[in-house]
């Protein structure tokens, strides 16, 4: 899959994907959860980032971030990361690492596409089958805008987050929704229509993303 730097420019909203080194457990307890959370909220105080939404999974994390200028996102993140990895080791006297690498993150076209990653990522924990209902668990967006006590550092988009939004996440989506959205996350896609796809893959150097995959047939 194509690295994700030269992706890093303003005005994009990303799908932002990491996991723990070989697929390995990072958050052990409630309170590995709440010190990730924490440090969100600090890294939008150092460096101003819309999160439009987030998801942490035991093993991974998925965030929807929308960043305001070119590079803030890859800044945003490298600080976030590095202070987690500290915090990680400094709690459990470990060394290593604790991520499987650099984060990678997909553009989304803002739209109905974006929407549909929302409900994606807020629905993570559900899928997975560790809650009967997203909205129970505990460590991810949609959980502050059911309780009604969305964070500071939470953004909302043009949509509000209200009962039918709630439903909505909980609906099962589409085999082709998600095939799309695997593929994005797979090969770093951007995610959206085709003519917005094609152009965002040439404005940030993502062609390779959008070719077919194997060997060319020959003429």
């Amino acid at each position: 899959m194509p690295r994700t730097g030269r992706a890093s420019v303003g005005g994009v909203c990303y799908h932002v994907v990491n996991r723990g080194n070989g697929r390995a457990s990072v958050f052990h307890k409630n309170q590995d959860y709440a010190a990730f959370v924490e440090l969100l909220e600090q890294a939008c105080e150092r460096l101003p980032m819309r999160v439009l939404g987030y998801c942490l999974m035991p093993n991974h994390f998925h965030m929807v971030l929308w960043p305001h200028g070119d590079g803030e996102l890859s800044r945003w993140m490298q600080w976030l990361m590095t202070s987690h990895v500290r915090r990680y080791h400094q709690h459990y006297r470990s060394s290593g690492h604790v991520w499987q690498g650099r984060f990678k993150a997909f553009p989304i076209q803002r739209d109905e596409h974006l929407v549909t990653v929302l409900r994606y990522v807020e629905a993570n924990a559900l899928r997975a089958g560790l809650v009967e209902r997203a909205e129970m668990w505990p460590w991810s967006s949609l959980a502050w805008w059911v309780r009604g006590e969305r964070p500071a550092f939470l953004c909302c988009v043009r949509r509000e987050r209200s009962s039918a939004w709630v439903e909505e996440v909980n609906e099962r989506m589409s085999e082709s929704q998600l095939l799309e959205l695997r593929r994005s996350a797979n090969r770093g896609t951007p995610y959206g229509g085709h003519v917005w796809q094609q152009r965002t893959g040439r404005r940030l150097g993502l062609e390779s993303s959008l070719r077919p995959i194997g060997r060319p047939r020959k003429k």
